[in-house]
């Protein structure tokens, strides 16, 4: 019985042992999700950027990423792969890929995780699961007031421009009517 029990346990550390070394040898993905924009305004692009960083020790195969944080009802499509694939990560390297969205409407909304989906290994028998970071809540600011922030304002300064002109003008003209009165006079004095 003690002779089993320990041929037991030497066979479960020689089995973790050999895990531990298929686990070292495999692909570990870290992926991360950023939103570029400072500002997210109304039909307004905004840029998003996966990045896929393998950790592991081996490349990682049929890298699928899968974002489902844009609704066709909210955003428009505009570039980039929302559902992207990338046949083979390296190790110890990283791939981008961005795509690009427009908003439809204002308002907060929930930019949520990726789900990635890959192999470790050629020989593994099925997918990983993986999640991207979160950005979180944001908030897309209606067009108006993004405009009204940060527009030049072209048209209200020529406005201004037009309205004061008249209470600058008018002043100007009294004022070059008597200096002129009074240049004609001062010149008609001296010739005496």
């Amino acid at each position: 019985m003690k002779y089993s029990a320990v041929l037991l346990g030497l066979a479960a550390i020689l089995a973790i042992g050999r895990c531990e070394d298929e686990v070292n040898e495999a692909a570990h993905l870290l992926v991360s999700k950023q939103i570029l924009n400072r500002y997210l305004v109304e039909t307004m692009d905004i840029v998003v950027k996966y990045t896929v960083h393998n950790v592991g020790n081996s490349a990682a195969l049929e890298v699928e990423i899968t974002d489902n944080s844009f609704h066709p009802d909210n955003f428009a499509h505009i570039s980039g792969e929302l559902n992207a694939r990338i046949d083979r990560v390296p190790p110890g390297t990283n791939v981008s890929h961005t795509v690009v969205v427009r908003p439809r409407k204002y308002g907060y909304f929930n930019f949520t995780a990726a789900e990635v989906l890959y192999r470790r290994t050629e020989d593994a028998p099925r997918m990983q699961v993986a999640v991207s970071s979160e950005p979180g809540e944001g908030l897309v600011v209606a067009f108006r007031d993004y405009d009204k922030k940060f527009s030049s304002h072209v048209i209200d300064w020529a406005a201004f421009a037009v309205m004061t002109l008249p209470s600058l003008a008018i002043p100007f003209a009294l004022w070059y009517s008597s200096k002129s009165k009074y240049e004609k006079l001062s010149k008609s004095t001296k010739k005496h």
